[in-house]
């Protein structure tokens, strides 16, 4: 078996000892006779396997004791609804828009409410992000929302904006556990598991107890109430019972490796090493304003289409899969989240120069 470097968004790369501790464990979970994608989710194996997850998470994020942790389906595209379905009591939201899914969830909150847009990167295809010192949020907003790591452009927020008082949500799906954080400064944050923490099919909402209420939007369904989660510990339906368990793998993982901070570091030098050979090429470059880089989506380009395809089908033939950029900006892009070993970074940039002494006219 020979396994590639996947620099894929998402679903990602995952830890390989992750992997094959998930394959020992498929036919017969620790002597229960079966698989956990068999097991009952109300049986008393399963509860200590969703319970010591969120055991786990807890101590990796540090998160106080006022916030409950929810595992839910749908994706942290249906948290886009659920978050004005919960949180818009006065009606009226305010986005900082700096990439496609922050534009996504900016335009589901106006079918709920007032969306504002105070804040956006637009202008410059999502390249940097926007000075958020002193925006003008409207005194009545319910919360103020960001994207903190924009998968497709390569942003991240490394100064979280001045909410005036307002309640923070962030979607963090492609930072998740890539660093500290401090839980207590946000009201909500969430992310998709699929890039950074385990398989498609799991979100996971941190959030803080005092906005989960029972006074959600008129006609907000049942299964999209926070209240309904949080009472029933994440088991008020079938959860994606198996996603859950990889999460609870990755999550002992990332503690064996030192937790966080480790992790921060780990991925510092890893970025470091591909954006300082972006930096000195003469063939590639970074679509990024420096200050806003983040650590595990690095967008570049040569200029050139037809050279831009030449390295993606090259780079494949060389083990190295999932470069290409997302079709909405074009050139290349490698996601190197925390399971990417430092190995797969190293190898890319060699793969870099070898190409760019070859094609450099």
């Amino acid at each position: 078996m020979s396994r590639i470097f996947n620099f894929s968004a998402g679903p990602a790369v995952l830890p390989e000892e992750v992997l094959k501790e998930a394959a020992e464990e498929m036919l017969d979970y620790r002597g229960s006779g079966m698989s956990v994608m068999e097991m009952s989710h109300r049986s008393k194996v399963y509860d200590d396997i969703i319970k010591e997850a969120e055991a786990d998470l807890r101590e990796l994020m540090n998160i106080p004791d006022n916030y409950k942790v929810l595992f839910l389906q749908g994706g942290a595209s249906q948290q886009f609804a659920m978050i004005p379905m919960n949180l818009m009591k006065n009606k009226k939201a305010a986005y900082i828009v700096t990439g496609q899914w922050a534009k996504k969830a900016y335009q589901e909150a106006k079918l709920y409410g007032e969306a504002v847009e105070v804040a956006s990167s637009a202008d410059q295809t999502f390249s940097y992000i926007p000075d958020c010192s002193d925006l003008s949020i409207p005194e009545d907003a319910d919360y103020v929302y960001i994207c903190e790591n924009n998968t497709i452009y390569g942003t991240k927020f490394h100064t979280l904006p001045d909410t005036k008082g307002h309640t923070l949500v962030a979607d963090v799906s492609s930072c998740f556990l890539s660093e500290p954080v401090d839980v207590s400064k946000y009201g909500v944050i969430y992310g998709g598991v699929q890039k950074n923490v385990g398989p498609a099919g799991v979100v996971i909402v941190i959030i803080r107890e005092d906005l989960i209420t029972e006074d959600v939007l008129p006609g907000t369904p049942t299964m999209l109430r926070y209240k309904t989660h949080a009472d029933n510990d994440s088991l008020y339906n079938t959860p994606p019972t198996y996603g859950i368990y990889i999460c609870g793998k990755v999550f002992k993982w990332l503690k064996a490796k030192g937790g966080l901070a480790a992790m921060k570091e780990y991925n510092e030098k890893k970025a470091k090493l591909l954006y300082d050979f972006l930096d000195q090429s003469s063939l590639f470059k970074g679509t990024v304003r420096k200050e806003d880089r983040s650590l595990m989506n690095v967008p570049f380009v040569t200029g050139d289409a037809e050279l831009d395809a030449k390295f993606v089908k090259e780079s494949k033939a060389a083990g190295l899969e999932n470069l290409k950029g997302h079709r909405s900006v074009g050139g290349m892009r490698a996601s190197i989240y925390n399971a990417m070993p430092m190995e797969g970074v190293e190898k890319l940039v060699e793969f870099m120069k070898k190409f760019e002494a070859e094609n450099l006219k």
